[in-house]
């Protein structure tokens, strides 16, 4: 399960208990049966696995964090071989399973890694400045401690919509030339000594620097965008793809990857030729969201949007990401982008 970003002060700086979001809506999107292959390409604390696994269908589970797959190896033994963890990003789920018949991706932050301290996604609790939800490569405290204030400002502004991003980015460049920042709550408590906090204000002044860095180095919108190619290409004709976000920026990306899929008009009347395709999805309705009782029972259910789609027999497009619109932000190559 994943939950809420930085719309809630809770996404970043909470603990939270593992509540599978919009369980019912999902399991009646996918439609997973007995004999079905599913693949649950963010596995995290498997609340969807286990559902589906209940239904009699196997699933294939992909999680890019090592903790995710360790915690749930018990699951797997218990399967009577009808669970398989791989360790991997979920952009690359048709390179573990063809032909299947349903994929189901839940976007975001687990509650294990914002429960984790040492993980460094949350600042309710003094960690490394860290994020990197496979636990490899570029971490936070890099991004913030090299890169130069305009990179930051953009990464601030696009994948944080922080309306303070370039006096942030200011603040940290003068900030880091005393003392690199290391810890979570040095960078929190700065933003917030610098952009200042009213007591209307319902979020933290850095939730939305934390939720920015966080998408960044973990790569989340280009994640996404690239596991949407992958499962065009892995599922069979009559396969269902149902996506559960929990913000605008990757509702967006699965709305247009949608949109641009199902239509099948030529673009041109004087080009028909030239521009004519066959849809690879027909859309299965619109954004699904929470009703007012699950929202109750758990409030991050509250930003969470569902979105689904079947495959037709039409072949697999090439991956093109100028159709999501995404910037060109700094040690980010997106192949196809123009």
């Amino acid at each position: 399960m994943t939950v809420g970003h930085g719309d809630d002060i809770h996404a970043v700086g909470g603990s939270v208990r593992h509540i599978p979001v919009l369980l019912g809506e999902v399991l009646e999107a996918l439609e997973p049966a007995k004999g079905d292959i599913i693949i649950d390409g963010t596995f995290g604390a498997g609340g969807y696995t286990k559902a589906i696994l209940a239904t009699g269908a196997s699933v294939v589970a992909i999680d890019r964090d090592p903790d995710a797959i360790a915690a749930g190896r018990d699951l797997e033994a218990q399967s009577g071989g009808r669970l398989r963890l791989v360790q991997a990003p979920f952009s690359t789920l048709d390179e573990h399973v063809e032909s299947v018949d349903g994929i189901v991706l839940d976007i975001g932050v687990s509650s294990m890694q914002l429960d984790q301290a040492e993980r460094g996604f949350s600042f309710r609790s003094d960690g490394p400045l860290d994020m990197r939800m496979a636990q490899a490569g570029l971490s936070a405290a890099d991004v913030v401690n090299s890169f130069k204030p305009g990179d930051l400002a953009r990464i601030f502004g696009f994948l944080g919509e922080e309306r303070h991003a370039g006096r942030i980015a200011r603040m940290i460049e003068a900030r880091r030339e005393k003392k690199p920042f290391e810890r979570t709550l040095e960078l929190a408590d700065a933003i917030e000594t610098h952009i200042g906090r009213a007591p209307k204000d319902k979020i933290h002044p850095a939730t939305r620097v934390f939720q920015a860095l966080r998408i960044y180095v973990n790569d989340e919108l280009g994640e996404l965008a690239k596991a949407l190619f992958a499962a065009e290409r892995a599922l069979k004709p009559g396969g269902r793809l149902v996506v559960v976000t929990f913000h605008s920026l990757e509702d967006r990306i699965v709305k247009r990857f949608i949109a641009d899929r199902a239509d099948v008009a030529t673009g041109s009347r004087h080009l028909p030729e030239a521009h004519a395709r066959t849809a690879t999805f027909r859309k299965a309705g619109g954004g699904v969201t929470a009703g007012d009782a699950e929202v109750a029972a758990n409030p991050r259910a509250r930003s969470a949007r569902l979105r689904a789609a079947i495959r037709t027999e039409a072949p697999a497009r090439a991956g093109d990401f100028s159709i999501f619109g995404l910037p060109k932000l700094p040690g980010i190559d997106r192949p196809g982008e123009r």
